[in-house]
């Protein structure tokens, strides 16, 4: 239901949009489950660089392996992403499903591997071949063993996502009652995780 706006919100200079949303009573390994689950549900994400004398720079890109809060990147090792990592090891990864409006950002930091790790052969899938090509020299061949393929390790320390509590109908009537009523949509949760949350996930197992 949507609720109404206070002035001690306005006095304070509080974004109601966002403190009315925030969870903070849910069990954090419940948080993480739900995180999981919302973004092992999307393909693809925005890899964010920072790139001297521009600022961030994305592109979209599929997740190789998910790794509890973690995330492993195949990449062409002669991709500028890889220029911009060695200035700045920095990135930031975004999801957003556009059915739901559930939508994730995670603040992390990047390190890359050459292409004699191991994880390579592990987690390559049929079809990245695709964005590599195949020079039939035998070796630049977009298989695991190609010299290009390289990984990219992002290691989270800060989560936030946002979770939608309603059906696609229920968001609709929700924002529309708020606008009417003058009140403020309530539509989902808020919630954020911080390096030390993060850590005990992977401590966990989580």
């Amino acid at each position: 239901m949507p609720q109404p706006l206070t002035k001690e919100e306005v006095n304070s200079k509080t974004d109601p949009s966002v403190s009315k949303q925030w969870d903070e009573s849910t069990p954090k390994n419940e948080q993480f489950q739900e995180l999981y689950k919302i973004v092992d549900g999307m393909k693809s994400s925005l890899l964010t660089t920072i790139r001297p004398d521009v600022g961030p720079v994305s592109r979209s890109m599929a997740v190789a392996k998910r790794v509890g809060p973690d995330f492993l990147y195949l990449a062409n090792i002669h991709s500028k992403k890889f220029e911009d990592l060695k200035q700045n090891k920095t990135v930031q990864i975004t999801f957003q499903d556009s059915s739901t409006q559930n939508w994730i950002s995670i603040s992390g930091t990047a390190t890359t591997t050459s292409n004699d790790d191991p994880r390579i052969k592990q987690i390559y899938s049929k079809g990245v071949n695709a964005w590599f090509g195949d020079l039939g020299d035998g070796v630049h061949t977009g298989m695991p063993e190609d010299p290009r393929m390289a990984l990219i390790e992002v290691k989270a320390h800060y989560i936030s996502y946002w979770k939608s509590t309603s059906t696609s109908i229920g968001f609709l009537k929700e924002v529309t009652q708020a606008s009417l009523t003058g009140s403020v949509a309530d539509t989902g949760v808020n919630r954020q995780l911080f390096d030390k949350d993060i850590q005990q996930a992977r401590d966990d197992g989580l």
